[in-house]
C-alpha cells in the first residue's frame, strides 16, 4: 500500500504514514497544492522552516507506460510567492514509487551553518547522513560521486552550487536512466528550497523492488496498447520529435514571428537557421560518438524526443539541448552556434539552474550592457561569476525579475517574478493568457496554445484557447504524463481513465482528464490567494501591452476584463 514519508530536518526524524483520504485520488501537480493548503501557512517565507518540498509522482508512474513516469516536485516558490510544481523525467518518479510511496515531505530545516545532508531511501527504510564530499560541486561530479557511494543502480535528485545558494532561479535536478543529471525541475526556485532545508540530494536506492501489481492487468493492458499504437501513428510523436527533437520549435516559432530575440525587442531570429532543428540534427549526426538524436529521458519512453549533443570529437556535452534552452539562451541573446548553446546548457545543468531563468537574465543583463549581444564567451564568463557567488553572479542567478530591479532596466519579460518561455506572448496570445493568469507564474507547460485553431495575433478566442490548454495541462501533470504524450491521448478519449482505473482500481469517467485538470487550478488558486495574490498579479508586463513586436507588429491586447474571467468555468 502505498504511505507518505515524512523527513523533518531539523529534528532528523524520519518515519511513514498511511495516505490521507483527501490525499488519495491525488498525485502529482494536483496533490502538491492539496498538501500546500492542508499543512503550510501560505504567507510563510518559502526559504523559511515552515514550507515544505514536496516530491508527489503523478497517479500513472511507475508502470513505464511511455511518457508517463514524470515526477512532481512542489512547495511554495521563492520566486513567486505562490505554489509551485515543476515536474521532470529521468528515474525519480519511477523510484518513489517502486520503493512504495506516494508522497515524500522534506520539513523544517538544518540549523544555521550545519553541514548539507543526504537523505538515502532504500527498500527497508530511510536515514540522512552528512553530504562530506559533495558540498560546492556541481551536479555533474556530485552525481558520479553518489553513484561511487551508493552503488550504480541508484537514482537521485540533488542541487547543484545554484541551490546551496538558495539562488532563486535555482531547480532540481534529477538522474536519467543513463545516470547522468540532466532532468530537472527548473521553475520557480525550488532548488533554493532544497538548499534551504539543508539537502544536498536524495537518493532512491528501490534494490529488487519493480512497479507495483495494478488493480485490472486486461483493462491496462488494453489502454496502454491503444496509448502506444497512438504514439507511433502520430506524425508529431511518431515521427518529427523522435527525429528532430523539440528543436523542431525553432523554425515554427520565427515562423510565427513569436522566437524569443535579443531580449524579446523583436521576435524573429535572422539566424535561426544556425541553430534550428536541421542545424542541431545534421551536427549530431556528422559528429557520431555520444552524439544521439533520439534519446528516452524516462525508461520505457518511446517518443524518445530528448538528445545527447557532443563536441567535434563526439565527446558527451550535454544532454539534452531543448528548444527553450536554444531560444532564451540561443536567439534571446543573439548566439547562433549551437556549441555554445550546448556549452552554456552543460553549466546551467551543473550550478542546478533553470535555463529558462538563466537565458531570460542574462537577456536582462545584455539589455543593461553587461555584456554583448552575441558574446557567448562572456556569457559563460557571467556564468562563472554565478558559479563564484559574486554579487553579479547572485544578481544573475536569482533571476531575471531580480536582474531588471538591481541594472534598471524596463524590458523584463516575467509574470509573478517568474521568466517567460520561449514564446513571445505578443505573437502566440493565448500561451500570453496562460502566462498571465497560471497560478504558477510564466510557464509555458501550464497551457500553450501554439497549436490551437486560433489567429494568435489577435485578441479574439484566446482565452478559450488558454482555458482548454491550461485544465488540460494541469490533468497531465497530476497524472504524471508528458505534455508529448498529450497528443496521442487526444486521439481516444477512453485511453487516460482506462489506465487511471486499470492501475488502480477506481471507477473514474470519460472526463476525468478535465475534472482533474479544474480542480488542481481550483487547489493552486486557492493557495495563491491565502498567500495574497489578486487579480492584479494575473498580468502581462505593462510593456508588453506598449511595446509593438516585429514583426508581427502587435502588443498584447487581451482586455484584462477577459483575463479575470479565464477561470469562470
Amino acid at each position: 500500500m502505498d504511505k507518505i514519508m515524512r523527513v523533518n530536518m531539523n529534528t532528523g526524524d524520519i518515519h511513514q504514514e498511511p495516505v490521507p483520504a483527501s490525499w488519495e485520488r491525488l498525485g502529482g501537480r494536483a496533490l502538491i497544492p492539496r498538501i500546500l493548503l492542508d499543512e503550510v501557512p501560505p504567507t510563510c517565507d518559502p526559504l523559511g522552516p515552515m514550507n515544505k518540498l514536496i516530491f508527489a509522482p503523478g497517479m500513472l508512474v511507475g508502470q513505464m507506460v511511455s511518457s508517463c513516469d514524470r515526477i512532481s516536485v512542489g512547495g511554495k516558490s521563492p520566486l513567486t510567492g505562490g505554489v509551485k510544481e515543476a515536474n521532470a523525467g529521468g528515474s525519480t518518479g519511477l523510484h518513489i514509487v517502486w520503493l512504495g510511496y506516494k508522497v515524500i515531505l522534506i520539513e523544517g530545516r538544518v540549523a544555521p551553518g550545519s553541514m548539507l545532508q543526504v537523505l538515502v531511501i532504500t527498500e527497508s527504510g530511510a536515514y540522512l547522513e552528512p553530504a562530506r564530499g559533495l558540498v560546492g560541486l556541481g551536479t555533474h561530479d556530485a552525481a558520479t560521486r553518489l553513484q561511487e557511494r551508493y552503488g550504480s543502480r541508484v537514482s537521485a535528485s540533488l542541487i547543484g552550487p545554484g541551490g546551496e545558494m538558495r539562488m532563486l532561479g535555482a531547480g532540481i535536478m534529477h538522474l536519467d536512466k543513463e545516470g547522468s543529471p540532466g532532468r530537472i525541475s527548473a521553475r520557480g526556485g525550488l532548488g533554493a528550497v532544497m538548499g534551504s532545508k539543508g539537502l544536498k540530494a536524495i537518493v532512491f536506492d528501490a534494490g529488487k523492488a519493480r512497479r507495483p501489481q495494478v488493480v485490472d492487468p486486461e483493462l491496462h493492458g488494453a489502454a496502454k496498447k491503444r496509448f502506444l499504437k497512438a504514439i507511433q501513428e502520430h506524425p508529431q510523436t511518431g515521427q518529427v520529435f523522435p527525429h528532430y527533437g523539440t528543436a523542431a520549435m525553432v523554425d515554427m516559432c520565427n515562423s510565427f514571428g513569436g522566437i524569443p530575440t535579443r531580449n524579446f525587442s523583436t521576435g524573429r531570429f535572422e539566424e535561426a537557421e544556425k541553430i534550428n532543428a536541421d542545424a542541431f540534427h545534421d551536427l549530431m549526426t556528422e559528429r557520431g560518438g555520444d552524439s544521439s538524436n533520439t534519446h528516452a529521458c524516462m525508461s520505457g519512453c518511446t517518443i524518445q524526443c530528448s538528445n545527447v549533443y557532443a563536441d567535434v570529437d563526439g565527446r558527451r556535452i550535454v544532454s539534452p539541448v531543448e528548444y527553450e534552452t536554444i531560444g532564451l539562451v540561443g536567439s534571446n541573446l543573439g548566439i547562433n552556434s549551437p556549441d555554445m548553446i550546448a556549452h552554456l546548457n552543460y553549466q546551467m545543468n551543473d550550478l542546478g539552474l533553470d535555463s529558462i531563468e538563466m537565458g531570460a537574465a542574462l537577456g536582462v543583463a545584455a539589455e543593461a550592457g553587461i555584456m554583448d549581444w552575441g558574446d557567448g564567451e562572456r556569457a559563460l564568463e557571467l556564468m562563472e561569476e554565478v558559479r563564484q557567488g559574486t554579487p553579479l553572479g547572485r544578481v544573475i542567478g536569482n533571476g531575471a525579475a531580480t536582474g531588471g530591479k538591481v541594472f534598471g532596466v524596463e524590458r523584463v519579460p516575467s509574470v509573478k517574478g517568474q521568466a517567460i518561455s520561449a514564446y513571445d506572448p505578443r505573437a502566440i496570445k493565448g500561451t500570453g493568457v496562460t502566462y498571465a493568469t497560471s497560478p504558477q507564474g510564466a510557464d509555458h507547460t501550464c497551457g500553450l496554445t501554439i497549436r490551437a485553431n486560433v489567429d494568435h495575433t489577435s485578441p479574439e478566442g484566446q482565452v478559450e484557447a488558454s482555458r482548454i490548454a491550461q485544465i488540460s495541462m494541469a490533468g497531465y501533470d497530476s497524472l504524471g504524463a508528458c505534455i508529448m504524450g498529450g497528443y496521442a491521448f487526444a486521439i481516444d478519449p477512453t485511453m487516460v481513465p482506462d489506465l487511471v482505473n486499470g492501475q488502480h482500481g477506481w471507477d473514474v469517467g470519460p472526463d476525468y482528464l478535465s475534472e482533474l485538470g479544474r480542480e488542481t487550478i481550483k487547489l493552486e488558486r486557492e493557495f495563491n490567494s491565502r498567500a495574497g495574490f489578486t487579480p492584479a498579479d494575473d498580468r502581462l508586463p505593462e510593456w508588453m501591452t506598449r511595446e509593438k513586436l516585429p514583426p508581427v507588429d502587435t502588443t498584447f491586447d487581451v482586455p484584462e476584463s477577459d483575463l479575470d474571467g479565464v477561470f469562470d468555468w
